[in-house]
């Protein structure tokens, strides 16, 4: 490949960093493009030039001579994040730590910055900081490997259900089901919100005209694909969706976003256990994927951020997931005699205190716990013979606890719209969704992977507003 700019005659091949960083690039004429990221001069007559392009944590050293025409006036002026593009060859680079680096034939600037005013400097950077410049963020070395480290467990994560046959289905962001029946959802409206359309109730109140509303009725954003996965199950076996989900909960903490994807897997002729068994493999599957494809960046990760993380994920990925049910969780919580923020009794929703004491001191690896109390699942998880409990399952791990949560769906149209009406839902709502158990049903079961949550976990970040591109959060929507 030639460029006008500084080929000349003799033929360049476009490489990316990561590439001219290998010793097999040695001897090749090379054309890189990317951005500053330090410049060293030296008394010698030249300048080192730390090039990145995003394609690796590490940078090419670019060696620029004075001798070339635009040294003094643009090489010694292209500060921290300046863009440029060089031509040079790639030599062995006698440098510590380092195998190649180039040697500059002509080095053309880009895009000037200012080293003045450029807010990343080589100094120590606070991630509250990073948060506030989120569209500069990205050029960081712990960004960069987050990121890098994103796309893996993308690829991983389609690559798993491709590979096994899997169905890839996308599902609507807008819907007018509540998955969950937790009310936590943000409306979709095209009604004048200062005046909306009225119209009296039955009690006689006067209530917003959803018919008047561009679909027809109220809808929101999707809290999950689960149910209309639902649908594709029921026709082609095995499916899995992966999109973004919503929830309107107002809540701060460094482990919830208002917007975030989920990776969906629905799978029928399936129960319970081989739901545990999909999901085991699934995360073993995406974590070894991680390792092997991203050693640099984890490794930078496990210096920088946390030194558990390579630990971590290697004991996950060679070990057997423990199982047992919430009834015998509960049991070994209490006879711990652990003083725990939030009391441990039976019916109540495990806290992260909970998962992490089983998954880190009482078993040290992660957990699948099943047959959790109805009254806090949802209304569509099968329902055991014992009329208390469901077929749900989590699976926790070191950490952070729980990272998945799953189950068997009902499959029987009597008790599924049973669990409806003592959720508070309203059948007639879910006619579709019924529709499925009259018509050929088959016991089938899924489970849901926040992908944010899973590069939180692999990447050791504090914060999971630090492992999503652009976070949405209450009072926070930038971008």
């Amino acid at each position: 490949m030639q460029t006008e700019a500084c080929t000349g005659e003799a033929k360049t091949e476009k490489l990316k960093v990561k590439e001219a960083l290998q010793a097999e690039a040695i001897g090749k004429r090379v054309l890189l493009q990317g951005w500053v990221r330090t410049r060293r001069d030296s008394k010698g007559g030249f300048s080192f030039i730390d090039l990145t392009d995003g394609s690796s944590i590490k940078g090419v050293q670019v060696i620029a001579e004075n001798k070339l025409p635009n040294y003094e006036s643009e090489i010694l002026k292209a500060g921290i994040g300046s863009s440029v593009e060089v031509v040079g060859t790639v030599v062995a680079s006698p440098a510590k730590g380092q195998t190649t680096e180039v040697k500059a034939e002509c080095v053309k600037i880009l895009g000037y910055s200012d080293p003045e005013k450029y807010p990343l400097q080589k100094k120590e950077t606070s991630m509250e900081f990073l948060r506030s410049i989120a569209h500069l963020r990205t050029r960081t070395m712990t960004f960069g490997a987050v990121f890098r480290i994103r796309n893996e467990i993308c690829r991983s994560i389609h690559n798993f259900y491709q590979s096994r046959g899997f169905m890839y289905v996308q599902t609507p962001v807008i819907t007018a089901s509540d998955c969950e029946g937790a009310g936590q959802m943000f409306k979709v409206t095209t009604l004048d919100l200062q005046n909306p359309p009225l119209k009296e109730s039955e009690n006689k109140k006067s209530e917003i005209d959803f018919e008047q509303d561009f679909f027809g009725r109220a809808t929101h954003l999707t809290v999950s694909g689960q149910l209309e996965a639902e649908i594709f199950a029921t026709a082609f076996g095995n499916v899995y969706t992966f999109g973004p989900t919503f929830r309107a909960e107002n809540s701060n903490t460094t482990r919830h976003l208002a917007e975030f994807w989920m990776i969906e897997p629905e799978v029928a002729f399936c129960d319970l256990e081989g739901d545990m068994d999909l999901a085991e493999e699934f995360l073993q599957t995406i974590f070894k994927d991680v390792l092997e494809n991203c050693p640099e960046d984890i490794a930078f990760l496990n210096e920088k951020v946390d030194n558990t993380i390579i630990e971590t994920l290697k004991g996950i990925v060679e070990t057997k997931f423990e199982r047992l049910t919430y009834t015998e969780a509960v049991e070994i919580l209490i006879a711990s005699k652990e003083k725990f923020e939030f009391p441990v009794e039976w019916g109540i929703d495990l806290q992260t205190e909970h998962e992490r004491y089983l998954t880190e001191r009482k078993f040290k690896k992660p957990v699948i716990l099943t047959d959790y109390p109805k009254d806090i699942k949802a209304f569509y998880m099968k329902l055991n013979s014992d009329g208390k409990t469901v077929r749900a399952m989590d699976v926790l791990v070191p950490k952070i606890g729980e990272i998945i949560g799953g189950s068997q769906r009902e499959d029987n149209l009597e008790t599924l719209e049973r669990r409806m009406k003592e959720c508070g839902l309203n059948p007639e709502d879910y006619w579709w969704y019924l529709d499925l158990r009259r018509f050929g049903t088959v016991p089938h079961a899924g489970f849901g992977l926040g992908l944010e949550r899973c590069v939180q976990f692999v990447t050791g970040m504090g914060n999971i507003r630090d492992v999503i591109p652009f976070p949405r959060a209450p009072k926070s929507c930038d971008f």
